[in-house]
């Protein structure tokens, strides 16, 4: 779709998002419908900083959405956000998901959650248990380079030092069923192929799984477990990541801009983003999917996200350490 110029018609809004657009399109329609706003959306998969850098003040950009706290927080660290103020948006999202300047804001959320065997005699887990010898040859995971799993070791060494982190994760790459690798969904895979008992995964994959096809492989995989939330010790609350969005510097349709962002904390819009994503509402009291309300309540790990983002590069530094990939 064009992108509408600097002096554009007042109807409109320009959306970079690094999120696949079909996944966030009933939302965009619904605010159109709403509002008579038009989005004008472009997907960047990669790169969204830098081009938003290269485009300087001739950008048409208003919005900037991503997926991962730490990709959010590159943006404004880059230079490319402008600070807003919204009561709305404060009163929809807790404090320690939103930045206090409102250089960003958390759209919605992801808990990453235990995925495991529906016939395992467990109810209850922490993060630190994944690095316990009882399991090993019996735990699954993606690839710990992957934003989703530097994203949790962030948040284990914010709470526990890097000295105790290195040492989960030597235990994590001790209990594994197979290499560090593949998706979320293959932990629930492999958990029903018998090659481990247990994963640390995405919990809105569940959603997918169990309302795919019946009969279908994401249906066999999604019935095949059980979804534990797990805990950190230190805190009681599990962790979240999130998907969220930022002001563009040189936003042309500011108004716009500020207009769609406070629609995506509506209540229509979170519960969109609860039933067609099956990800969890940032603003409470929104109905959940049949599916996720089944997970029981999500208590948040309070430790706020930017402390969480600011351990990354440590994180990354420590899954190569320790050879965990490998």
């Amino acid at each position: 779709m064009m992108l509408a110029a600097s002096g554009a018609m007042a109807a409109e809004v320009n959306l970079y998002t690094t999120r696949e657009p079909k996944l966030i399109q009933p939302l965009l329609d619904a605010f159109t419908q709403k509002t008579d706003v038009r989005v004008n959306t472009v997907f960047v998969k990669d790169g969204l900083l830098e081009r938003v850098r290269t485009e300087g003040a001739q950008s048409p950009a208003d919005v900037l959405m991503t997926v991962d706290i730490g990709n959010l927080l590159d943006l404004v660290d880059g230079g490319v956000t402008q600070a807003i103020q919204s009561s709305t948006m404060d009163a929809a999202i807790p404090a320690h998901l939103r930045d206090p300047e409102g250089h960003w804001y958390t759209l919605s959320l992801r808990d990453r959650v235990a995925y495991v065997a529906k016939d395992l005699d467990i109810k209850s887990l922490t993060y630190e248990d994944f690095a316990d010898p009882r399991w090993k040859g019996k735990v699954c995971i993606r690839s710990g380079q992957h934003p989703y799993n530097t994203a949790l070791i962030a948040a284990l060494i914010a709470h526990n030092g890097e000295a105790a982190t290195e040492a989960w994760l030597r235990g994590v790459k001790a209990n594994l069923g197979r290499p560090a690798t593949g998706g979320d969904r293959d932990v629930a895979r492999d958990i029903l192929g018998g090659i481990c008992d247990i994963g640390i995964a995405n919990a809105y994959y569940v959603g997918r799984m169990k309302n795919a096809e019946p009969g279908s492989d994401n249906y066999r995989w999604g019935e095949a477990i059980k979804v534990i939330r797990p805990t950190f010790k230190a805190s009681g609350g599990t962790h979240v990541n999130i998907s969220g969005a930022s002001v563009a510097q040189h936003a042309p349709n500011l108004e716009q801009a500020k207009q769609l962002l406070e629609y995506l904390v509506s209540d229509e819009a979170q519960q969109l983003y609860a039933q067609a994503n099956y990800e969890y509402p940032v603003k409470a009291g929104v109905a959940l999917d049949p599916v996720v309300a089944s997970f029981g309540t999500l208590e948040i790990d309070p430790l706020p996200l930017d402390k969480i983002a600011q351990q990354r590069k440590l994180a990354s530094e420590l899954v190569d350490k320790v050879g965990l990939n490998q």
